[in-house]
């Protein structure tokens, strides 16, 4: 499998945590057979997490996260401890490298109580084994960089968390059947990327030809006559969220459509939970704070669905002052207690158990969440039948 067969946010996510000096640098470079990360007796030369995609075998392509030691100190200190502890909320498999001549530490036992509680497979490595001839406890691993000795024992333990990590959900694969004929409407405009498609339309196509059915692509201002033209009734026409409103109007009541970003909320989201966050909408009051949420940094374009074309919309639909803060990639606020509404994209960028860390912190903070695609379909009155694909998700609307 190459190196550019899955995309960064569908490839399990390997972090490494300990200590300053501990070694995670070193286990990081003798896990992957690469200077991945930079080595010295230093303490504290990992200054913020070192993330990169790759292959690791035998479980394959993987994103390997090197972070800083949970034992820095200072007022800079404190804040790559902050970013190390963030990276959590992206890892899928977590490894707690612990120097071997001094044991766990307290901030080691807190760690792996974070493990536990974010439910994160995870391995403990007692690196630097080789120089006091260390045994490990019973369920750790005893290894050291600098022989290599436990070093492929970890590899498969990691590979074997990783496997069991994977999502097993399809994007829009389990809604087909062989043959069948999926149209997709991708609008091209100011925003839109020049020579390809976005993430969440490849990963449809390639998802569509998987389960033996055929794709059909067209713009929005060509889908009629596209449709037209089929020899066949198309088993599902799937558009752009952004295009909602227009593409509802072109595509007969007879055809059933949704959108990629529901497609997304469903596969590594909570589209239930979306469903009914969007209801939220409704209830807005004026000098309530929305938040909006993007997964992915671009250059921001004039007409940027996120930061200009929903505001637009939410505001019309609600009729209401409202105030709207934007976050993008990596960064999701802590606090939640002064929002009334978050609208987060598809997550195509994010793997899914950051995308559910999110979810999760809306929950706890009692913050309805919903999704571009879903909030757009509210807002122009098509959100049943969106849902058609989905009937149980239905079930919630009545």
């Amino acid at each position: 499998m190459g190196l550019n067969d899955r995309p960064t946010a569908e490839r399990p996510h390997i972090g490494f945590f300990g200590m300053r000096n501990a070694g995670k640098s070193s286990i990081v470079n003798a896990v992957t057979g690469q200077a991945l990360s930079l080595v010295s007796d230093v303490k504290g030369t990992t200054t913020d997490p070192v993330q990169k995609a790759m292959e690791l075998l035998p479980l394959g392509p993987v994103v390997i996260i090197d972070t800083p030691g949970l034992d820095d100190e200072g007022l800079l200190g404190e804040m790559r401890v902050k970013r190390a502890l963030q990276t959590l909320n992206k890892t899928d498999v977590a490894v707690l490298v612990v120097d071997g001549t001094v044991g766990l530490s307290d901030l080691d036992r807190k760690l792996l109580e974070k493990f536990a509680q974010k439910e994160i497979p995870h391995v403990v490595v007692y690196n630097k084994s080789d120089l006091d001839g260390f045994s490990a406890p019973d369920g750790a691993f005893a290894a050291s960089a600098a022989t290599g000795a436990g070093i492929h024992e970890l590899k498969e333990r990691i590979a074997l968390l990783g496997r069991a990590e994977e999502n097993p959900r399809k994007l829009v694969a389990d809604l087909l059947a062989p043959n069948d004929l999926v149209v997709l409407c991708t609008p091209i405009d100011e925003s839109a990327p020049k020579g390809r498609l976005i993430l969440p339309q490849q990963q449809t196509i390639r998802d569509i030809l998987d389960a033996g059915a055929a794709a059909v692509v067209a713009k929005d201002t060509e889908l009629a006559a596209t449709i037209a033209a089929l020899g066949k009734a198309p088993k599902l026409v799937i558009t752009d969220s952004q295009a909602f409103g227009k593409v509802a109007k072109i595509v007969p009541e007879s055809l059933v459509l949704t959108s990629f970003s529901i497609l997304f909320a469903r596969y590594k989201g909570d589209l239930a939970r979306a469903v009914a966050g969007a209801a939220q909408l409704d209830r807005l009051k004026d000098g309530d704070t929305v938040l909006i949420s993007e997964g992915c940094t671009h250059h921001r374009q004039c007409g940027d669905i996120g930061t200009v074309k929903l505001p637009a919309w939410i505001r019309k639909y609600t009729g209401k002052e409202l105030n709207f803060v934007f976050t993008s990639g990596g960064e999701f606020p802590e606090d939640l207690s002064q929002v009334a509404l978050i609208v987060h994209c598809g997550g195509c960028m994010l793997n899914e158990r950051e995308m559910r860390s999110r979810i999760r912190a809306a929950v706890d903070a009692g913050v309805p969440i919903t999704n571009y695609g879903i909030a757009i379909a509210q807002i122009h009155g098509i959100l049943r039948r969106s849902l058609e694909p989905f009937p149980e998700i239905l079930q919630l609307l009545d």
